[in-house]
This record gives C-alpha cells, structure tokens and sequence, in this order.
C-alpha cells in the first residue's frame, strides 16, 4: 500500500515567478496618516480637533489662506493642494462644520482613488447647513467614493439632525446621532474628545483590514481552504 500523500504549503519562494512577480506588484502599504480639516475660524487650542491632532503621530492640518471667508471652491483646492504635496501617502480625513463641505467638494472634484495612496475614509462632523452658504448644487449628490461617518446633532445650530441624516445617505455614510451636543466644539465642551477618536481608529482598522486582504494573493488564498 502506498504512503498517503502529504501536503505542503508553499513559501513565497516556491510560488511561480509570475505569481511573484504580481504579488510584488499589489498595493505597497503607502503610510497612513490622518489629515484635519477645520471649519470657519479654524480650530483653536481648545478644540477637539486640536487634541485629536496630537493623539496621533505624523497628522497634518489643512490651513486656509482666509479662515473667516467660506468659500468652497478655495477650500476644496487647499485640500487638494495638501494632498499633492504627499503623493505616496494615505489619509485618513477628519473634518468638522465647513470644512466637511469642502472636503465633499474635493472629493467631486478629484475623485478618491480605489487602492493606493490619497484620502481612503473620512470623518465628518456637524456640517455646515449648505443652504446657508447657497452651495448645496456644489456638492455631491450621491456617495463619496471612500467610507465616512457622519456625525450630526440633535442641537446643532448649523444643521438639524434630520437634515445632517438626509446629507448622510447621500453621500452613503454610516450616521452616527451624538445627541445634544450643540455643534460639537469648544462652546459644546468639546476640547478633549476621546468618543471621536474611537471613530477615528475605527475607519483606521478598517482601513489596515483591507490592506491586509489587499496584500494576499489570490494563490494563497486557495491554499487558505
């Protein structure tokens, strides 16, 4: 009677030089760092955005050349211009009232990539009313083109609740009601803010999770089963 047969499952040296040579060519794992995105004025020592940007190593903020005057397109170009001058890295992008609006007319204008480096998900939170700003025909109507969260307010004074859940499914995000929370800044006490960046490692695991099935080959896979 003959030896069963035995299976060995084979190391990257031993998988085709094809099946190599495309497994070095898969997404790289650009870094990943997360970009802050003010709103009017911009975000002062005090504000959640502020701590959220020393909580994580490497984090850029967007900076206006007017932070009092809310014009979309310009702010939409700064963060276009943010990006270009880090062209291998990926972002995590966590913007508040304006500057949500702004981070959505961006991503009109410059469509976020499938895979590789640039904006990979975003967090966005208490927007702007567009109708108090006349830009609402500026923005996109429907999704964002990347995962995002947004979190709106039960008092807001900038946009109602049910109107921050209408901009939600538009853009097909998960909606987070964070109750009343005013417009979730300083004056709502919120300096410190560690709920926001619970959602923030969130969309990071989410994005690592991909990479990671982004970096398997379809080869070892099947030896997976």
């Amino acid at each position: 009677m003959s030896a069963s047969p035995t299976f060995t499952r084979p190391g990257p040296g031993l998988l085709p030089a094809d099946a190599r040579a495309l497994l070095a060519g898969r997404y790289g794992g650009e870094p990943l760092r997360v970009l802050v995105i003010p709103g009017l004025a911009d975000s002062g020592p005090g504000h959640w955005q502020t701590w959220l940007q020393g909580q994580y190593r490497d984090t850029v903020r967007v900076q206006q050349a007017d932070w009092h005057t809310p014009d979309l397109r310009r702010w939409a170009g700064r963060i276009g211009q943010v990006l270009a001058r880090h062209p291998r890295t990926a972002w995590i992008a966590v913007a508040h009232s304006f500057g949500c609006l702004a981070l959505a007319r961006h991503l009109l204008e410059q469509p976020a990539s499938p895979d590789g480096p640039g904006l990979r998900a975003a967090l966005l939170v208490a927007p702007a009313e567009p109708a108090k700003f006349g830009v609402e025909a500026l923005l996109p109507q429907h999704g964002l083109g990347l995962p995002t969260t947004v979190v709106g307010s039960r008092t807001d004074p900038w946009m109602t609740l049910d109107r921050a859940r209408l901009w939600a499914a538009r853009w097909g995000s998960r909606f987070v009601d964070l109750g009343e929370a005013g417009h979730v800044n300083v004056e709502s006490g919120h300096g410190p803010w560690p709920y926001g960046r619970l959602m923030v490692d969130r969309l990071i695991r989410q994005e690592h999770a991909r990479r990671r099935l982004m970096r398997v080959h379809p080869m070892e896979l099947s030896y997976a089963v």
